[in-house]
Order: C-alpha cells, then sequence, then structure tokens
C-alpha cells in the first residue's frame, strides 16, 4: 500500500492522475478494508484463523504485483482492489489472534504486532526513492513487484511457523474484563475454539454503541494517515521544496517505530485511560497546523510528530476490540469497527482530494485530518464508559 505515495509523481506523469485521482487511489484500500471485513469474519467463522491470515496475506501479495501489469489508470484501481481486498481479509484475524495465543498480554501482544505493521509501512517509503526506484530505473510499475515479495514471504512463514491447535490450547483461559489483579480468581469458562478462532456467530451487532465508538475513532486515526501520505507528496512540492518529498514521508512513517516500541511496556495501561487519547488526538491537530504555517524543513519535524501520535493512538484502538469484547466476540467487533473506521477514511480521502482542486489551495487537503484530530478528543471518553458498561453487563 505504502508503494504509492513516493511514486505519486511519476503516476501524475505517465497516467495523468489528478489530485481527486490520486484521492480516489488512496481511497481503494480503506473502501475494501470497509467492505470486505465483515466476509473475513466469515471466514474465521468458517475455517479458522490461521486460514483467513494466509488467504489474506496471498491476496495482497498478488494484487499488489499486478499492479504493474498494464500501465493503466483503471487496471491499476482495479489490481489495487484485489490488493487491498487481501488486507481487509487478514485484518480482522489479528485481534483474535492475540486474544487466543496471548490472552493475558493482549497491550503487549498488539503492541508487536503493530510494531511489524509500521516497520511495513516505512519501508517503502523510505527506500522507494533513494534506493529501489534506481534499481529499476524509475520504473514504478517495477517498485510495485518489489514491495510484494516480502508479502509473500510473510505467507510462507505465517504457513510453517504458526503455532498449531495444542500450542494455543495451552496458552490459557483470557481473564475477564478488567483483568484481574495479583491473587484474583480467574474465569472458569474458556472461549469455545479458542484455538481455532471457529465461532458460529460472524455478523457484528450494529446495534451495539461500541462498535460505532471504536470505528470512528479508528476511522480518524487512518484517516489522518492516509489522507497525509496521498497528499503530502504533492504538498511538498507547492511548497516549493521538491527535495523534501522523501524526507517527509520518511519521517511520518519512520517516526511511527519509536513509537511503537514505546507503546510495548504502555499499552496495556494505557488502552482504557481516556487522557491518552485525548494527548494524541490534541497533537495531531497541532501537527497539522503546524504542517500548513510553517515551511521548510519544519515540514518534516510536524510530519514525524504527527506520524509519532497517530501511531500510538492506532496501536491503543487495535487492542480495544480485544479488551472490551467476550472472547468469542472479538472477531465480530473488529470486523464492525474495520468496517467503520475504513469507509471513513475512504470517504475522507476522497474529500480532502476534491477540496483541493475545488480551492485549488493544498492546505483545504488537509481539512479532514484536522477534523480527525478533533473527533478523537471527543470519542476518548467513550473509552472509559464503553469499559464501565461491559464491567457491569459481566
Amino acid at each position: 500500500m505504502l508503494a504509492i505515495p513516493p511514486v505519486v509523481p511519476l503516476l501524475h506523469a505517465d497516467l495523468h492522475l489528478s489530485e481527486t485521482g490520486i484521492g480516489w487511489l488512496s481511497s481503494l484500500p480503506p473502501m475494501l478494508f470497509a467492505i470486505a471485513a465483515v466476509p473475513g469474519a466469515l471466514l474465521i467463522a468458517r475455517f479458522g484463523i490461521v486460514p483467513a491470515l494466509l488467504v489474506g496475506l496471498l491476496l495482497n501479495a498478488v494484487g499488489s504485483a499486478a499492479r504493474a501489469a498494464i500501465p493503466d489508470a483503471a487496471f491499476l484501481y482495479a489490481s489495487t482492489i484485489v490488493m487491498a481486498a487481501g488486507v481487509s481479509i487478514m485484518q480482522p484475524s489479528l485481534p483474535p489472534l492475540v486474544r487466543a495465543w496471548f490472552p493475558r498480554r493482549i497491550g503487549f501482544a498488539t503492541a508487536v504486532y503493530t510494531n511489524g505493521l509500521l516497520v511495513g509501512e516505512f519501508l517503502p517509503v523510505a527506500l522507494s526513492i533513494p534506493l529501489i526506484l534506481p534499481l529499476v530505473r524509475d520504473s514504478w510499475r517495477l517498485n510495485f513487484v518489489v514491495w510484494s515479495a516480502p508479502v509473500l514471504a510473510t505467507a510462507l512463514l505465517v504457513a510453517v511457523c504458526a503455532p498449531g491447535r495444542g500450542a494455543v490450547q495451552n496458552a490459557g483461559t483470557p481473564p475477564p474484563y478488567p483483568p484481574p489483579r495479583a491473587g484474583e480468581g480467574k474465569s472458569k469458562n474458556p472461549p469455545p475454539h479458542a484455538g481455532e478462532g471457529r465461532v458460529g456467530a460472524w455478523w457484528p451487532d450494529w446495534r451495539r454503541p461500541l462498535i460505532w465508538q471504536l470505528g470512528l475513532m479508528l476511522g480518524s486515526v487512518n484517516a489522518i494517515y492516509f489522507v497525509t501520505n496521498a497528499f503530502l507528496p504533492d504538498y511538498v512540492i507547492a511548497a516549493g521544496r521538491p527535495d523534501l518529498v522523501s524526507s517527509a514521508l520518511t519521517a511520518i512513517n519512520v517516526s511511527q517505530l519509536p513509537a511503537s516500541f514505546l507503546m510495548l511496556p504502555f499499552a496495556g495501561r494505557l488502552v482504557t485511560r481516556p487522557w491518552a487519547y485525548v494527548m494524541t488526538g490534541l497533537l495531531s491537530l497541532l501537527s497539522v497546523v503546524g504542517m500548513m504555517i510553517m515551511k521548510g524543513a519544519w515540514i518534516v519535524f510536524w510530519s514525524g510528530l504527527l506520524g509519532f501520535t497517530d501511531a500510538v493512538t492506532f496501536i491503543l484502538a487495535l487492542a480495544l476490540p480485544s479488551v472490551l469484547s467476550a472472547p468469542d466476540d472479538v472477531h465480530r467487533t473488529s470486523a464492525g469497527m474495520f468496517t467503520i473506521s475504513y469507509s471513513c477514511a475512504m470517504v475522507l480521502s476522497v474529500v480532502g482530494g476534491w477540496l483541493w482542486d475545488v480551492t485549488r489551495l493544498p492546505i483545504a487537503g488537509f481539512a479532514p485530518v484536522a477534523l480527525c484530530g478533533l473527533l478523537i478528543m471527543v470519542l476518548a471518553s467513550t473509552v472509559k464508559r464503553a469499559g464501565r458498561q461491559l464491567a457491569i453487563s459481566e
């Protein structure tokens, strides 16, 4: 996915894409994440967590490489849809895997796999322009092929190294919410099929306010990331500093790594603390304002701070379904959350491109990002309220 921002100028030149076209290209992944998240939950319910994960990874690898097949905008959009469908099938499997394999270290395990996610995000934006594109003679098509190889390698590693059923079942019983303190009793009712993730129900309960709260919060996080990555290259060029395109993209993605490492020991403690979301939402808003009013190298600085704060919120939000849902309901809650969140990201990516084209003001393309920072702050109180409601219901 993140192999696209470094080649945006090449796509403008070769395929004659407008800013709205770039917005649509950026919005296709979150659109598919929204559409296919619930079918991903169905795959988990029918075949198990690991098979669904493998299907998603293979679709992602094939679709990503297929983007290089034909230099045509329509084909680029179509193959991007296949690539994104793979991610949308894979992603709902991760929270239930965390719950099944690491029931007593949900926050830590979420931070670990998110750390891997973030490594995969910053490598293309950090290495495409200085390393990969020169090796492939500035071919955006071959650039896509190169970045498809690690996805295929990941699928092979999962197939060979995923724990067997016995290893998963020995992981133990997930604790009730809130987690018991030292010396307190443990849950006597282990979740059915914890090792395989095969549960009968798969359709999200859209009547639950929790799903909408989590969806809108994660949607704000995703929109900040997708919109900024989509329009940052053209914004830096419009600001008269094309030499900073690679630096700005690297900053917003690489800065997420220290955030993910920082969250390894703290994610479990902060995941239900409203003030943590207020702080990250406020810093995201300030970062966007800083990017708009300060020029030159300051754009790189504020991009880095935006990536850092967005990563912190991302890790916390990803852990919420595992913490706030019943063990056999995590995949349904996650699917509903991803559907809502990526719908928001899709809409706001298109809106950002449309605002830029209509007003001809680069700053207008980032208006949705500022709105999302505010929304994270508004939704912060719902995290604590949702936790209280779940504790009372149990």
